[in-house]
């Protein structure tokens, strides 16, 4: 059987579905490519900074993916490769995230347009006072203005690759992007300082993909359930699970301004997590340890500590704020 992985059409994203097709033709299965134009490839009418944008059925995150997900239903291909931090947590009926992949880098990096900063330096800390520093992301911005309110926060549309033309044409001073992202594309390079997790938290499931496809596919000795056990880690699983535990806990999704990561250590995970209000005024941290083998546990006590401090205010805000 050829196992036919969905994609996007964006260098990242073909970029992910190679590895996974590279990775099953390794291992001897027969994978090709197919591109799945989505909506949110044809449009950019939705804010990436607006809360609340990433279920399915509204916009934000949620217009990249709905097609491959028709996709899969029709059966047109076998699997969709997502960035996993752009996965919301609610699967479709009928659909399944079926494997998580090893982690590329986790954190968020700054890349800085050339002779923003001072000669001879380098990092967030050192951008001029009033600097323009772009972002998609409401989490990473509420994180930043906590950092450094000085700074003006705008929103920025489109891929990595359009977004650094943006920055190289002078709308911004300078992004936040996912690590990952550059990475994959070969563009370390351009990474100008990378954020340890303790100053902005990233985004649950970040650095990770979500291999998703049909529930009724992962039942037997399938070959698409084959394929799909030889792309996951379960080291990562365990992590990613206790990160989007908090998310789902706090009843938020992929757009809601909490970080959390959790970075492994034999049979342990240290989890941290953070809740930042979008102006940056509040922002609420805590972290603590817990087996591998529970990481929705782990994920739930975080979750209620971060409860305890006052996060549920924060997040009642943003919705208020949206119906209002």
């Amino acid at each position: 059987m050829r196992i036919v992985v969905g994609t996007r059409g964006s260098a990242l994203a073909l970029c992910q579905a190679n590895w996974a097709r590279d990775r099953l033709v390794i291992l001897r299965y027969a994978a090709e490519i197919k591109i799945i134009q989505t909506s949110g490839d044809r449009t950019e009418q939705v804010s990436p900074v607006t809360p609340g944008g990433g279920s399915r059925s509204g916009g934000g995150k949620g217009l990249f993916i709905k097609e491959l997900e028709e996709a899969l239903l029709d059966k047109s291909i076998d699997v969709a490769v997502h960035s996993l931090k752009d996965l919301p947590l609610d699967q479709p009926p009928g659909l399944t995230i079926a494997a998580i992949s090893t982690r590329e880098a986790a954190r968020d990096v700054l890349v800085c347009r050339e002779g923003v900063l001072p000669v001879g330096a380098s990092g967030f800390d050192v951008l001029p006072a009033g600097s323009r520093v772009a972002t998609g992301s409401l989490r990473r911005q509420a994180q930043l203005r906590h950092l450094r309110p000085d700074l003006q926060y705008v929103p920025i549309r489109g891929n990595v690759d359009t977004r650094l033309r943006k920055l190289d044409a002078g709308e911004c001073d300078a992004l936040v992007l996912a690590a990952a992202g550059l990475i994959r594309l070969s563009l370390e390079a351009r990474i100008s300082e990378t954020f340890s997790p303790d100053r902005l938290c990233p985004a649950p499931g970040q650095g990770a993909l979500g291999i998703e496809t049909r529930a009724d596919a992962m039942t037997g000795e399938s070959s698409v359930e084959r394929a799909a056990s030889a792309l996951d880690d379960r080291t990562t699983r365990h992590a990613v699970r206790a990160e989007r535990a908090v998310i789902w806990c706090l009843g938020g999704d992929c757009s809601t301004p909490v970080g959390a990561y959790a970075e492994p250590n034999a049979d342990q995970l240290f989890l941290t997590a953070v809740v930042a209000s979008p102006d940056g005024t509040r922002l609420i941290r805590t972290s603590a340890s817990g087996p591998l083998a529970k990481p929705e546990e782990l994920g739930n006590r975080v979750a209620d500590d971060l409860v305890r401090q006052g996060a549920r205010e924060i997040l009642d805000s943003l919705s208020q704020a949206q119906i209002l």
